[in-house]
């Protein structure tokens, strides 16, 4: 079975996360969350997520659903 490599980065001064789950060429799109994008390939397959103000998550959770 071949492993799957998960890419994190978090930008502490633009309180910014990014997460990879498939490193193709994709975009982001806008998910019903304000906070969170998703980035798609061509096809529409998820491949990552970002998320503005984390810092705000301190004190409740975020939930999304990516498409």
């Amino acid at each position: 079975m071949e492993k799957k490599i998960i890419k994190l980065w978090y930008d502490p001064e633009g309180d910014f996360l990014e997460v990879t789950f498939d490193r193709k060429v994709g975009y982001f799109r806008e998910t019903d969350n304000d906070q969170v994008m998703e980035k798609v390939d061509v096809e529409g397959n998820v491949l990552g997520f970002s998320i503005i103000k984390v810092g705000s998550l301190k004190n409740h959770p975020l939930e999304v659903s990516l498409k």
